[in-house]
Formats: C-alpha cells, sequence, structure tokens
C-alpha cells in the first residue's frame, strides 16, 4: 500500500515522529511519537491547509509518498468505536487516548482512521517505535507547491 505525506523539505529525508510529539494532536499526546499519513494526495494537502493560511504557507513543501508492506496489518478503527465530539476542534483527549495507546501497546505498526477535515477519507498513523516500522519506506519525494487559488 502507498499512503502519503507532506513534508517539508528539510524533513523530507526521513520518516520521523519527533514533530507530532512536541505539541501533540489529535492522535497522540505531547511526548509520543507518531507519523501522520493519508490515503491520497489531496487529504493530505486539506491535513496541512487547515493549519496554515496563505501569509504563513511554506514554499517547500515535499509529497512524500510512503510503502507499506501488505505484509503489515493495518488496524481499521471503525467511527463507530469514538465517542461523539471525536471529531471537534480543538481536538478532544479521548481521541490522544487512542493514539497513545495505539503506540504504546504495539499490536499494530499502522492504524487507519477517519479524517476530520474531509469526512468519509481516512488518514495513516504510524508507529514509529514497533518492529515493523523499518519495513516501512519512503519510495519517492516530489516538490509540491499549492495552486495559489486555493487561497483566492
Amino acid at each position: 500500500m502507498e499512503v502519503f505525506r507532506l513534508s517539508r523539505a528539510k524533513y523530507a529525508d526521513q520518516l520521523s515522529g519527533y514533530g507530532a510529539a512536541l505539541k501533540g494532536a489529535r492522535w497522540n499526546s505531547r511526548g509520543v511519537e507518531m507519523i501522520y499519513a493519508a490515503e491520497n494526495r489531496s487529504l493530505a494537502m486539506a491535513e496541512v491547509l487547515v493549519h496554515l493560511s496563505l501569509a504563513m504557507l511554506p514554499k517547500d513543501f515535499m509529497m512524500l509518498t510512503i510503502f507499506i508492506p501488505d505484509e503489515i496489518e493495518v488496524f481499521n478503527l471503525p467511527v463507530s468505536q469514538l465517542s461523539d465530539g471525536w471529531n471537534s476542534f480543538p481536538h478532544r483527549r479521548i481521541t490522544q487516548e487512542l493514539g497513545d495507546r495505539f503506540i504504546i501497546e504495539q499490536q499494530y505498526a499502522v492504524m487507519r482512521v477517519p479524517s476530520v477535515v474531509t469526512q468519509g477519507d481516512f488518514n495513516l498513523l504510524i508507529n514509529p517505535a514497533h518492529p515493523l516500522f523499518k519495513e516501512i519506506s519512503i519510495v519517492r519525494k516530489a516538490t509540491f507547491p499549492f495552486d495559489q487559488r486555493i487561497f483566492k
């Protein structure tokens, strides 16, 4: 399976959950390393855009194509198992607890979760501490300029 991630150029050569651990996010608490990816390029773009404005938009984004071997089992988190408000902004602690548990338990290297930004699409959370993480790799990198019409 191929999944996608937008990354600043200076971080595009490695997969690391360090950035997510600095502040925490919807699916991880501060201090918990996790890699966020998307099932398609447009979702990867949308997930970045909700956090930026045209004035803040860096010009050095790279679209990473990440390969996850078919042998790596992906846990699909059903929306029906999420409590009301899981998709609220700001995010609630309950989703962070789910993601933290995914990292700590290490039963799976990858978890598929619903996107808040585009309903019906899915993100993939990758556990960089899982023993199978070494099998996951970046297979392509390409510059990714945002179309300026997005901001008009």
